[in-house]
């Protein structure tokens, strides 16, 4: 595992239950990972710790040298940390991940159909040549076009957006899942049921203003766009 999600949280037992709610897996103890079987994210409890992306690798010497121009590092108990275009923090973490995980053919949480990461980003093509220098490959869009998707070996997907594109609350980062119409309202029913409050309920796309895709989010504040897409 390359890379991962960070989450923080006030409370990580509290951040524990609410994945577990979700019928999330913890695969590891310490640091405490979770997975609905695609998506990775670890729970990080340190105050200092923001939503990001955590990447690892043994030297990130080169990378460093090409960014400086652009990015201002910071130093983390792991390696470096700066924010992208997007306003995410990105960690390069020095040495291996703390998990190794191969990801399902589907995932197993109430959450759905995993389509990836979301973020609004200031400079798509900044963000295009950042993240592929972070490994990504473009698999669908562009810059030009005001929307990319990207997609790393290990099939960790992202996708941009330009600004003003989305009618609903946005968080940078946030997953975004893909469940079809009928099979997000049984996501949204099964969020209903699990006592999970629901950030947003958004009716912007249907014709008879409904509700029929909902945002939440995690006690750290990490979103999830629980779609009828699909």
């Amino acid at each position: 595992m390359k890379a991962l999600i960070q989450t923080p949280t006030p409370d990580l037992e509290k951040s524990k239950e609410f994945y577990s709610t979700l019928k999330w897996k913890q695969i590891n103890e310490s640091p405490c990972i979770v997975s609905d079987g695609k998506a990775v994210v670890m729970i990080n409890p340190d105050r200092f710790a923001r939503a990001g992306i955590v990447f690892y690798k043994d030297s990130w010497t080169a990378e460093k040298e090409k960014l400086a121009k652009d990015y201002t590092f910071w130093a983390t108990p792991g390696g470096l940390c700066f924010m992208d275009p997007s306003g995410t923090w990105i960690y390069l973490n020095e040495g291996p991940s703390p998990v190794k995980h191969n990801p399902e053919e589907k995932s197993f949480g109430i959450t759905g159909n995993l389509a990836g990461l979301s973020m609004e980003t200031s400079d798509m093509e900044k963000s295009y040549q950042l993240y592929t220098m972070l490994g990504f490959e473009k698999t669908m869009g562009g810059p030009e076009q005001g929307w990319l998707a990207m997609d790393n070996d290990e099939g960790f997907g992202i996708s941009f957006m330009k600004p003003m594109a989305c009618p609903h609350l946005f968080f940078n980062p946030s997953f975004t899942y893909f469940n079809g119409k009928e099979g997000n309202k049984k996501v949204i029913a099964d969020i209903q049921n699990a006592g999970i409050p629901i950030t947003e309920e958004i009716t912007h796309f249907n014709k008879e203003e409904k509700v029929d895709n909902i945002i939440i989010r995690d006690p750290g504040g990490f979103g999830f766009f629980l779609f009828n897409d699909g």
